[in-house]
């Protein structure tokens, strides 16, 4: 478990090449068993961070953890992870979107939720170089969805 927890510590170090290192090794854990999920709330506290690249980690954790969410928590922050489909940052909401079909395939209940959302999204806010990206993303999305 302490390596679990190094690689969670590591999600906020300044080195964003280190950072992203322990994403990788902790969204390949959570792929392959429910040894990650302690560390949900952590994920979620990081949706909030002033920082970007932390905020994206969340997302993509959250999203990697939940088959295992036996304990309803997405269900409980579903909003506040939603609201990073138009995050500041088009990265971001990018990450965010592309990890919507995951939640979806585990947390069937949350579909039509996560659709209405993403039906919502405005990629104009963003500037001309990024809106057909995130529209594409969302179109995606959708898609993946549907398909489940």
């Amino acid at each position: 478990m302490s390596n679990i927890q190094d690689l969670v510590d590591g999600l906020m170090n300044c080195d964003d090449k280190q950072a992203y290192h322990c994403l990788k090794q902790l969204e390949d854990k959570s792929s392959r068993s429910a040894e990650v999920y302690p560390f949900f709330d952590t994920f979620v506290e990081m949706l909030n961070n002033t920082n970007s690249y932390i905020r994206t980690r969340g997302i993509v954790l959250i999203a990697a953890n939940a088959r295992w969410d036996v304990d309803y928590k997405i269900d409980e922050i579903i909003d506040e992870y939603l609201k990073h489909i138009i995050d500041d940052k088009p990265i971001t909401a990018r990450q965010c979107i592309k990890a919507l079909p995951s939640i979806v395939k585990y947390k069937p209940d949350l579909k039509n939720h996560i659709e209405n959302a993403l039906h919502r999204a405005n990629p104009l806010r963003y500037k001309d170089s990024m809106q057909l990206l995130v529209f594409k993303d969302i179109q995606k999305s959708l898609d993946n969805i549907r398909n489940l």
